[in-house]
């Protein structure tokens, strides 16, 4: 990446993207919140019909939809790091999978190592756009891989098990 002459446009584009997918993740964070409180009250309201034989599947279907919910909207948030940090191999920070301003993949760097690559960032402002820029594409694969991906089907199977609950209902006849 060459940067022909770098500027506070430039720095503006940049930190607004980044504000940006900062607040789409703040929102898919809210909406799985929302998801995981909202399944969770509908399992604990329906557990009690559980002991009731016309409305036993109703109940145990909609509690199983409500728990994948549950399941994908608390994937949906979970960070996605490593268990265990690996000092094996040391990374190749030019790479365009390796994102030097994301704490999970610089913990694979020594302080000294990370020091000198951040040393040439900030003395090239093609490289300081481009770390940025990188940056703000690994942000934006992560929201719409992970976060955005598993929220939309936690919402999916939600409806789906409100619909399939409905159904239940109907074919069993309890809503005569």
């Amino acid at each position: 990446m060459n940067i022909q002459q770098p500027g506070s446009h430039l720095d503006h584009l940049v930190r607004q993207t980044r504000m940006n997918h900062l607040q789409l993740s703040q929102m898919a964070d809210v909406k799985a919140n929302m998801l995981l409180t909202l399944a969770s009250v509908v399992i604990t309201l329906c557990l009690r019909y559980l002991t009731d034989a016309s409305l036993r599947w109703i109940a145990a279907v909609l509690i199983l939809f409500c728990l994948l919910t549950v399941i994908l909207a608390a994937y949906a948030v979970m960070p996605k790091t490593p268990l265990k940090i690996k000092r094996g191999e040391q990374p190749d920070v030019h790479s365009p999978h390796f994102n030097l301003l994301f704490f999970a993949d610089f913990l694979q760097l020594s302080y000294e190592d990370f020091e000198a690559a951040m040393e040439g960032v900030m003395n090239d402002h093609s490289r300081a756009y481009q770390v940025q820029l990188q940056e703000v594409y690994t942000s934006g694969l992560f929201l719409a891989k992970e976060k955005y991906r598993y929220i939309r089907l936690a919402y999916l199977t939600f409806i789906a098990g409100l619909a399939a609950s409905g159904l239940v209902a109907v074919v069993s006849g309890v809503l005569r």
